[in-house]
């Protein structure tokens, strides 16, 4: 502050000198220049004068004398221009002096005068003329020449004498400015740090300056507008205070927009639910933060109507979420229409919702079959046939069969729920593939050798370690092989193989099965959905065998493909994330 002021005080006295000095210049250089010209001028007459024009031949032999007495060079020119004597040039080498200005001068006037450029000596050249008189004739021209050098000289003189005096009244100006600058900055600079703390956020008490002029007045103003502001800086951070408790303590997200309908408030509730997915969306419309059009429709249609406006929207790409929007005005803000939008998320609801239908359509389609069986052997023998024991055996049989697929059904689908509800959790550590597909294979190994199928283990024994639960995994393996012997004919083959698929190290099972439709191998992974539901279900099947590797694969951060061609077979190939990928 003190030396911004001071180099504005110096320099506006800078620049006053300086222009001073260019006025000065513009104003009397030409002045001394004349008066100097001048004064040379009449001496050159005077001395031109005294020469004795009685004899040019006689006066032509004391040119040396006389131009050393007059500082000059003289010339003696006849009356039709020519030049009969010169004291510094050979006057054969002389040019006719006729037209010259001072000699035309001379001849009409009696005296001539001209100032012109010496190309040999680079200054001007002050020439005089006058007559030589035979009575009333003109019968030649003296002419007197000299540098105007010294007219310079003086002007350098005087010249140095304003630049000495300019640096003398620079330094009386940069001590004045120095006083001045240090007085008025003081203050000044009392209030800056004044003000800086307390734009700082830090404690701060009140200026209090030695001064009675308009700074002791600004100081007492500042106190004032400081008090001013503590007070209402202290309320406005009690009522956020107040509002971000009630924010925070809510379930439901809150979103306010201003008059431009620009993103200007997002509460941390709505915050956590959304930031993963959208960001920072502050200062944003809310089709530039989230990219819905069903949320800008509504937002469009409550701000024509000014009726509030409630929707449920779907938002998210990656992992969608549903949500309950209801979009309102704020009140208490009569300057300025500001309308808040609040977010209620309802997708676990509505994934229950959905469950809970879909486990009573396909359960109930799933459970009819073996109950009817249970149901009706049960009549059966409760209608005389326990009178025969190997009957009733036999129907026994078959109930438990039905009774232990009605079980594995149930045990299946909270499997599934479990996981879809993210309520199953997943242990995770460093597991070896080929232990894990080793200790599988000889789970299903007796299926396999009933049926004369082949299990291939072309696992590689360097293929590294992945992240996984370990039991999940040995599900996944299990379904996906069970699957695959289950759907071999007999004296068929499975292939097992490894590969690394960038981030991915990918298990692939293939089979020489029955195959898939192609416009159908989309449909595999959903629950109950199967491609021959008569035989699925004389083989055992559940029908959520893959539906439960989808959703466990998922869990892992990974995936599921699978390839088929109908009646060559299948390949099902289990993506895990690798030592490049992996879940931390």
């Amino acid at each position: 502050m003190k030396k911004n002021l001071f180099y504005k005080i110096f320099f506006s006295y800078l620049v006053i000198i300086s222009i001073s000095f260019f006025l000065l210049d513009m104003f009397m250089r030409n002045e001394i220049k004349e008066v100097l010209t001048s004064k040379i001028e009449t001496e050159l007459f005077s001395y031109a004068q005294l020469i004795d024009l009685s004899s040019p031949r006689k006066t032509s032999n004391q040119l040396e004398q006389v131009a050393k007495i007059s500082n000059s060079r003289v010339t003696l020119i006849d009356a039709q221009g020519k030049v009969f004597a010169d004291s510094e040039k050979d006057i054969a080498n002389l040019e006719n002096h006729f037209n010259r200005p001072e000699v035309q001068e001379a001849r009409l006037r009696g005296t001539g005068k001209s100032v012109r450029f010496s190309n040999s000596l680079g200054i001007d050249m002050l020439y005089v003329a006058v007559t030589i008189q035979d009575g009333a004739r003109t019968t030649g021209y003296v002419r007197l020449a000299r540098p105007l050098h010294d007219v310079q000289n003086e002007i350098d003189k005087v010249y140095q004498y304003i630049l000495l005096s300019l640096f003398i009244v620079a330094i009386i100006s940069l001590m004045i400015a120095l006083f001045f600058s240090y007085r008025l900055a003081a203050p000044i600079r009392s209030m800056e740090k004044f003000t800086e703390r307390l734009r700082q956020g830090k404690q701060v008490g009140t200026i209090i300056l030695d001064t009675a002029d308009e700074t002791k007045k600004l100081a007492d103003n500042i106190n004032f507008l400081v008090e001013e502001l503590k007070s209402k800086i202290r309320i406005a951070n009690e009522e956020k205070s107040k509002l971000m408790t009630a924010f925070t303590s809510m379930n439901e997200g809150v979103l306010i927009t201003n008059e431009q309908d620009l993103i200007e408030f997002i509460s941390p509730v709505l915050s956590n639910m959304l930031a993963i997915q959208y960001g920072d969306v502050n200062g944003k419309t809310l089709m530039e933060a989230f990219r819905s059009v069903d949320l800008q429709k509504a937002f469009l249609e409550f701000k024509e109507t000014r009726v509030n406006v409630s929707r449920e929207i779907t938002m998210g790409t990656v992992e969608p979420i549903i949500l309950s929007v209801s979009i309102s005005t704020v009140h208490g803000h009569p300057d300025e229409e500001k309308t808040m939008i609040v977010f209620h998320d309802v997708t676990r609801l509505k994934k229950l919702e959905q469950i809970r239908v879909d486990f009573v359509a396909n359960v109930t389609h799933e459970i009819k079959t073996p109950l009817t069986a249970i149901i009706g052997y049960l009549d059966t023998i409760k209608d005389g046939a326990i009178n025969n024991i190997e009957e009733t055996k036999r129907f026994i049989d078959i109930i438990l069969k039905q009774a232990e697929r009605l079980n594995r059904l149930v045990e299946d689908l909270l499997t599934i729920s479990n996981i879809e509800m993210k309520e199953t959790k997943l242990n995770f550590e460093s597991v070896s593939l080929n232990a894990a597909l080793t200790n599988v294979i000889s789970l299903v190994e007796a299926k396999a050798k009933f049926k004369n199928i082949t299990i291939q283990n072309d696992v590689r024994e360097n293929i590294d370690q992945i992240k996984a639960d370990k039991d999940k995994l040995t599900q996944i393996f299990v379904n996906v092989l069970d699957n695959a012997v289950k759907f071999t004919p007999e004296s068929g083959n499975i292939v097992i193989k490894t590969d690394e698929a960038g981030a991915y190290t990918v298990v692939s099972i293939s089979d020489t099965g029955i195959g898939v439709p192609k416009d159908e191998i989309q449909r595999l992974g959903e629950r109950f959905y199967r491609v021959d539901r008569s035989r699925s279900r004389d083989l055992g099947g559940t029908g959520l065998g893959l539906s439960i590797v989808k959703h466990l694969m998922l869990a892992h951060e990974g995936r599921i493909e699978i390839e088929s061609q109908l009646g060559r077979g299948t390949k099902v190939s289990l993506f895990f994330p690798n030592g490049k990928n992996m879940i931390a």
